[in-house]
């Protein structure tokens, strides 16, 4: 039995049916009500698991008006759940007003853990993840794109955006041209699906890629950019051995750290070169 007044942030599959976890088929079928992105692409998924839970609109045209009226049934005693088209709500989809409006109110909101289409790419992508940064979807004004892009010249963590199937290509020409046609890119495309793609090489090579087959631009994408390279210059022959040999004995933040100490280096730059080897 659900809890009364209660906001459930429910993940739903982001291709494959099967990905749904029982927790959150319980409450779709127990709620009030579901608030979705798109009812009619949702209640393919309500049919498939044969949940009769009334479906209400909520996405980016309305959910400022939409937001007072649901938070008005769950400060009434009803329970909400919020889903989106795919994935998780909240990232890179409509629900941020709405929950954000329900903490300023006092009511309950229960978030739900499943599927992230950037977090399933990336555990898939063989980039580094002890540290990476999600940007959503790149700004549409051409300017704005290449600003956002030239930010991470030098960033040396794995950075993961979402891409349209029609602005893919020219995505990655600009990253080709910002970053450098060396730049090592993995585009996830249909994940969970029949046509799950993973391509991973150059920001050259993957325009060659994408060129080659229509096929190959078709699909949601998940496009994950590695770090930069962290710069070596500074650091001698003597203290990458050091490194080099601490790391076969020790964890490599230990091993960074002595290093650093040992020769006057900045922990956070041999640890990143540790992390390349």
């Amino acid at each position: 039995m659900l809890e009364t007044s209660t906001l459930f942030i429910v993940p739903t599959p982001i291709g494959n049916l099967e990905d749904i976890t029982h927790r959150a088929l319980r409450i779709l079928s127990e709620v009030d009500l579901i608030a979705a992105e798109d009812t009619r692409h949702s209640q393919k998924l309500m049919q498939h698991y044969n949940i009769s839970t009334r479906l209400i609109s909520l996405h980016d045209h309305n959910e400022s008006q939409r937001a007072s009226q649901l938070i008005s049934k769950l400060e009434s005693g009803d329970n909400i759940a919020l889903i989106s088209d795919a994935g998780t709500p909240l990232i890179s989809d409509p629900g941020y007003g709405l929950v954000s409006q329900c903490r300023d109110a006092g009511v309950n909101v229960v978030p739900l853990p499943a599927p992230c289409a950037a977090i399933t790419a990336l555990s898939g992508a063989g980039l580094a993840t002890d540290k990476f940064q999600f940007e959503g979807f790149l700004p549409v004004k051409a300017l704005a794109r290449q600003q956002a892009l030239e930010k991470l010249i030098k960033q040396t963590r794995t950075s993961v955006f979402y891409e349209s199937p029609r602005r893919i290509l020219d995505t990655v020409k600009l990253i080709a041209q910002v970053l450098g046609s060396e730049r090592r890119l993995v585009l996830a495309k249909e994940l969970t699906k029949t046509f799950e793609t993973f391509y991973s090489d150059s920001a050259g090579a993957c325009v060659t890629w994408l060129e080659e087959d229509a096929n190959h631009q078709r699909g949601e994408f998940v496009l994950m950019v590695a770090g930069d390279k962290p710069d070596q210059s500074d650091v001698s022959a003597e203290a990458l051995k050091l490194l080099s040999l601490l790391m076969k004995e020790l964890p490599l933040k230990k091993a960074a750290a002595i290093t650093a100490e040992q020769f006057g280096l900045k922990k956070n730059q041999l640890y990143q070169i540790g992390l390349d080897r």
